[in-house]
């Protein structure tokens, strides 16, 4: 950024601190707050997707559109949509970090014996569902995609400290280090990031609903697919909606 940029963002800062009565100079210790960073982090993955989602569609083929409106009673919780021009034809695409400290060898476990992460994949509240019991999960047919990375599933869980910490095993960074071929925990961090991941959601629907934390295979994940690939999923998506519509 330039100075210029700096001095305006400083600017808008202090004018947001002064409008919603807070004390500028301890506005970082209240970022950093053990409750506030996680959801701040949820929302700059929304605009981290949505600025990826505009990098890589077409622009005279689609308009991606970040929904601010939060969570709310009887509206629905979206994030992203993403219109095809030519049809109307509206996807909704949600935003979803790994789950924090998620990545495993797979050495020890039950399911899947691979190099694998979980991704955070259920609402910011409940929902009332149609037999009148709540839940915070996605019924299915509700979103089109979900978009995440593998970075928040190489942090340490538990730590008292306010940084975020990479995991420590020694086995599972040497397979990372391998995979992503990199040799630092900076250059790691900065490849899991890029490390972006989408999911046709009904594709891991289980009993009606998308699971809360689906597993994601480092490698060959029969579902979970890399994000330059998106684009020819949206198209089939849009003409199985149009199908859909004319049938009906």
């Amino acid at each position: 950024m330039t100075d210029e940029e700096l001095k305006a963002l400083g600017t808008k800062l202090e004018e947001y601190c002064n409008k919603y009565s807070i004390p500028i100079e301890y506005i970082f210790d209240i970022l950093n707050e053990q409750k506030v960073s996680p959801m701040i982090r949820g929302k700059g993955t929304e605009y981290n997707v949505f600025e990826l989602l505009e990098s890589i569609l077409n622009q005279s083929e689609w308009s991606v559109q970040k929904l601010t409106l939060g969570a709310q009673p009887g509206y629905p919780d979206e994030d992203i949509s993403i219109t095809h021009r030519r049809t109307g034809v509206i996807l909704i695409a949600e935003a979803k970090n790994a789950v924090r400290d998620s990545m495993k060898s797979g050495a020890r476990a039950r399911i899947h014996r691979v190099p694998h992460f979980k991704v955070k994949c259920h609402r910011s509240r409940s929902k009332e569902l149609s037999d009148g019991t709540r839940s915070d999960q996605y019924e299915d047919g509700e979103i089109d995609i979900i978009i995440s990375n593998a970075e928040n599933g190489i942090y340490q869980g538990g730590t008292i400290g306010p940084d975020l910490e990479v995991i420590q095993d020694e086995a599972l960074l040497n397979i990372l280090f391998n995979h992503y071929g990199v040799s630092s925990e900076e250059e790691l961090i900065d490849a899991t990031f890029r490390d972006w991941r989408f999911v046709e959601a009904t594709k891991i629907v289980v009993d009606g609903f998308v699971p809360k934390t689906p597993f994601v295979l480092l490698e060959n994940d029969p579902n979970w697919k890399p994000c330059d690939q998106v684009e020819t999923v949206l198209f089939e998506l849009v003409k199985t909606r149009r199908g859909t519509h004319r049938r009906r």
